[in-house]
């Protein structure tokens, strides 16, 4: 984990050792896991490193901008609440929980072995704070106990823009913030779904680029403002965000 720790610090991220130790563990159980069920196409450990782990916790560089205030009134009360939908084998929300202890984490993944993984992991590392959640985002949405709930929704490599706003914007709250980890095309895919962001009750409120130690493509990440409650009418069905992207 020496190269983790030590880019990470380049990027204004320090980590203590018991940080490096809770990631060294991660990677070997991921490692693991992977070789009877696919997790991850990156099996290299400096590259998970990178383009795991690291890229994960690039996103505390924005919500470092942005931190909103918690509560309905303004106030800041409780943990910052942050939702990972589609987390896969974590990504990027069981690295940031890693750092970021008091906040309360939810990962949210559809495909059960994954969700069965995170249960493992949460065991292993022994983390609280942590919640694990096998349904579909367009399920859950229509649950009150989710449903504009979170200071944050990060998603990585879920779906394009339009799609993946209307699995995601209808779990933050209003005044949070949805936070879309992206390729060089952010820009064009982000002005794509420029009305499906207002007809959910978004708006633009920063593209911050990245360059990750080693990796020659580009990286961005796409904060999206909560300004106005989501519509009842979104999500739409299970499928029909990917299927029927809004236009």
């Amino acid at each position: 984990m020496e190269l983790l720790a030590r880019h990470a610090k380049e990027i204004g991220i320090p980590l203590t050792p018991k940080h490096v130790e809770a990631f060294r563990v991660y990677q070997r159980v991921l490692l693991d896991w992977n070789a009877r069920m696919n997790l991850t196409a990156i099996t290299q450990e400096n590259h998970i490193e990178i383009r795991h782990f690291l890229d994960s916790l690039t996103c505390l560089l924005a919500i470092a901008q942005f931190a909103p205030a918690r509560g309905r009134d303004g106030r800041k009360e409780g943990p910052l609440r942050l939702l990972d939908v589609g987390s896969g084998a974590g990504f990027p929300g069981l690295p940031l929980k890693i750092v970021r202890p008091d906040w309360h984490v939810t990962l949210l993944e559809a495909t059960g072995k994954k969700a069965q993984f995170l249960e493992h992991i949460r065991e292993i590392l022994d983390i609280n704070g942590l919640e694990i959640i096998h349904d579909r985002a367009e399920t859950l949405a229509r649950d009150p106990r989710h449903r504009e709930r979170y200071d944050w929704v990060a998603a990585r490599a879920v779906a394009e823009m339009p799609a993946l706003l209307e699995l995601t914007l209808p779990f933050a709250r209003v005044g949070g913030f949805v936070l879309a980890m992206k390729a060089a095309a952010a820009e064009a895919e982000t002005a794509a779904a420029a009305r499906a962001m207002a007809l959910l009750g978004g708006e633009l409120a920063k593209i911050i680029p990245l360059e990750l130690p080693g990796l020659a493509e580009e990286r961005r990440l796409v904060v999206v403002r909560k300004v106005a409650g989501t519509p009842d009418t979104y999500p739409r069905r299970p499928g029909m965000p990917a299927k029927r992207p809004l236009k």
